[in-house]
């Protein structure tokens, strides 16, 4: 067995030996002295420790502290009562105190008494009491957190274990630390009982024993006694003050002193006030102490100013060393290759549109952007970049999708748009230009011309409007691109939740994310709403097992949404429709074809030709009418008619009978023919 091991086990029979053994008064000397040197180690180990769990062994240490403690206390009562002297440290502790002075020095041991008793060894008590009642009820919470971050991939297995046995440790130290702290308190009344008895049974063994005169035995007994006392307390303060600083002690990085350093000497302003009220203190009362005081105040408050401006020089200096650094960095290229999904760039007249310090409500705007079009397509818009752009002109926007500029814009801040709706009488003065969202003719007016424009029938916005209105069309415009596979797997987690079942049965057995992915762009291209989409998945699984066709499956999802679909494009209940000659459905049918890839139109281009002029000429009818043109098809052509109509009439509808809500009556006004 080395003799690490047995450390524990000879320190305890050497108390219990100093306890037994008669000790002449050079040995007790000794063990006084390992005693003091003892308190100031370990206090000295609680200042420049970080944490208290550094010295988890804190509670033990402290038992065996006082056990010796007391066991000196019970060897140096013996040598006062039996012979008169107890060695030279508790005689030269008792002398130095006393100065002559038995009452001088008598009161100045009870002072420390008392302030290791009531102030000390109470206060901290109990904070032991309520760090270890905080500390066990916040376990629970605690083990929560680590179980959440091992769930996430915050944390491996490994750290998980390392920060449940740190939890565990704490509750343990704090919970021994609250009892080991009534070692304490009961080392402090054992030393006031010890002094009296000391006192007590010295004038009568003295006077009664020894013949000794009364004032004589008073004197040397008390003297030691004070020495004895002192002795014994003054470790024990060490140790209580030891005991206050690892309870009421936080985590930390640093040592205490670095602490104290970093928290109390921060704020010059602190030091300057404090200097001053001195100065103020200097008048009435005295003099010396108080300016001298102030100005140390004052000149320490100067250098930490200098100090302060120092380190933010330096800081200015790191950062920019830091930012040359990662522009250096090879890997850091990488970074470069990200392409936000949307963003808006505007010149810097228009930057306060967009801070909020200047009353600027973009930013909040652009959240409901996201919200609204949630609700009406149901798609998951990524977030929008804001950045200022010193390449464009002061009131220009731009809005890129993909890094690709797709629309852009001019504003006059100061100014309102007033858009005519075409049947206003009379005309405002303003600056002529153009909507950009819809391209509809309008006037740049005063915000003194307001109230008249809205008199008179315009609608009226202003410039964050206008913005968020073109935002708003650019993205519904650009859905099918900015909804990828993630946006897809996201939205069928959120589903999954509550209809696990039929997304089991889809993915991955029949459909993968990709052709579901696919299906969805289609849909959102022509403005359908996916947010019912757990019809959609109910009506891919009902025909993903007998076609792998996205363009045939969307047909079929369009059709099971055709109560949506008329509801958002026949706003009433009688409708006016273009439809399409049986003839010109046969020639389509005829001229698809279908590859490995997908399927086609084959046309001639002077019968596509033809076909379009026709359908432009019926369009036409339908917008001087003022009515929105909708053409009719049968199911199995309305695809492929789309896809030739968006050629040169982008946006227009195109529905087929099957989507048709039963309670919408229809009428044919014109139709497209070869």
């Amino acid at each position: 067995m080395r003799f690490g091991d047995m450390s524990v086990a000879i320190l305890i029979v050497i108390i219990v030996l100093i306890i037994i053994i008669p000790i002449p008064g050079g040995v007790l000397d000794v063990l006084l002295a390992i005693n003091i040197a003892a308190g100031l180690v370990i206090l000295l180990n609680v200042v420049y420790s970080k944490e208290a769990l550094q010295l988890s062994v804190f509670p033990s240490l402290l038992l065996f502290t006082t056990i010796y403690r007391l066991s000196l206390n019970i060897k140096s009562t013996t040598l006062v009562l039996s012979k008169g002297e107890a060695g030279q440290v508790i005689e030269g502790f008792g002398v130095f105190v006393a100065q002559g002075n038995l009452v001088v020095g008598f009161i100045i041991f009870l002072i420390i008494m008392i302030v290791q008793f009531l102030v000390i060894t109470k206060g901290t008590e109990r904070v032991s009491e309520v760090a270890a009642r905080f500390t066990l009820d916040a376990m629970p919470g605690k083990q929560m957190a680590i179980d959440a971050d091992l769930n996430a991939g915050l944390i491996n297995e490994i750290e998980a274990k390392e920060r449940r046995k740190k939890i565990q440790r704490e509750a343990d130290f704090y919970g021994a630390m609250d009892g080991a702290t009534k070692f304490v308190k009961g080392d402090a009344i054992a030393g006031i009982v010890i002094t009296i008895l000391n006192i007590t049974g010295g004038l009568i063994i003295g006077t009664l024993m020894r013949g000794e005169d009364f004032t004589f035995a008073l004197e040397s007994y008390t003297i030691l006694t004070i020495g004895d006392g002192l002795v014994s307390q003054i470790p024990a303060l060490l140790i209580s003050f030891a005991t206050g600083l690892i309870v009421t002690r936080s985590a930390s990085d640093e040592g205490l002193s670095d602490d104290l350093k970093k928290q109390i000497l921060y704020n010059p302003k602190v030091f300057f006030i404090a200097g001053g009220f001195c100065v103020l203190l200097a008048i009435p009362l005295a003099t010396f102490p108080f300016i001298t005081l102030g100005a140390v105040f004052i000149v320490v408050g100067m250098i930490l100013v200098k100090q302060k401006e120092e380190i933010e020089k330096q800081e200015e200096v790191q950062v920019e060393e830091n930012e040359v650094e990662e522009i250096r960095k090879p890997e850091n290229v990488v970074n470069l290759l990200q392409v936000d999904p949307i963003e808006l760039e505007f010149g810097y007249g228009v930057i306060p549109l967009a801070d909020v310090n200047q009353g600027g409500d973009l930013l909040d705007r652009v959240v409901m952007i996201r919200r609204q079009l949630a609700l009406d397509l149901g798609m998951i818009v990524p977030v929008i970049r804001l950045r200022d752009n010193i390449g464009l002109s002061p009131n220009q926007y731009v809005i890129k999708i993909k890094g690709v500029e797709v629309a852009e814009g001019e504003l006059i801040l100061d100014h309102y748009m007033a858009m005519s709706p075409g049947y206003i009488e009379e005309e405002i003065s303003g600056i002529n230009t153009t909507e950009p969202a819809f391209g509809l003719p309008a006037v740049w007016i005063s915000e003194s011309q307001r109230d008249r424009a809205e008199m008179l029938g315009y609608t009226v916005v202003d410039p964050p409007s206008i913005i968020a209105t073109h935002l708003t069309e650019v993205i519904k415009s650009h859905a099918h691109e900015l909804t990828g596979r993630q946006e897809v797997q996201t939205i069928i987690d959120k589903v999954k939740e509550n209809y696990p079942a039929i997304v089991e049965e889809l993915v991955p057995k029949i459909m993968s994310i990709g052709e579901i992915q696919k299906v969805i762009a289609n849909l959102l291209k022509e403005g359908v709403s996916v947010r019912d989409m757990v019809t959609i998945l109910e009506t891919l699984a009902d025909y993903a097992p007998s076609t792998n066709d996205t363009d045939m499956l969307t047909e079929y999802v369009r059709q099971a949404l055709g109560r949506a679909i008329s509801k958002k494009f026949m706003k009433e209940k009688k409708s006016t429709v273009i439809t399409l000659d049986p003839k010109l459905e046969q020639v389509i049918m005829d001229s698809v074809h279908r590859t490995e890839t997908g399927s086609f139109l084959n046309l001639e281009p002077g019968l596509i030709n033809s076909i379009i002029n026709n359908l432009s000429n019926q369009v036409q009818k339908l917008m001087q009418l003022g009515q929105q043109p909708i053409v009719l098809a049968s199911p199995i052509v309305r695809l492929y008619f789309k896809r030739l109509a968006d050629q040169s009439i982008p946006g227009l509808v195109v529905l087929s009978y099957n989507e048709l809500d039963p309670g919408i009556q229809v009428q044919a006004v014109g139709t497209v023919s070869i």
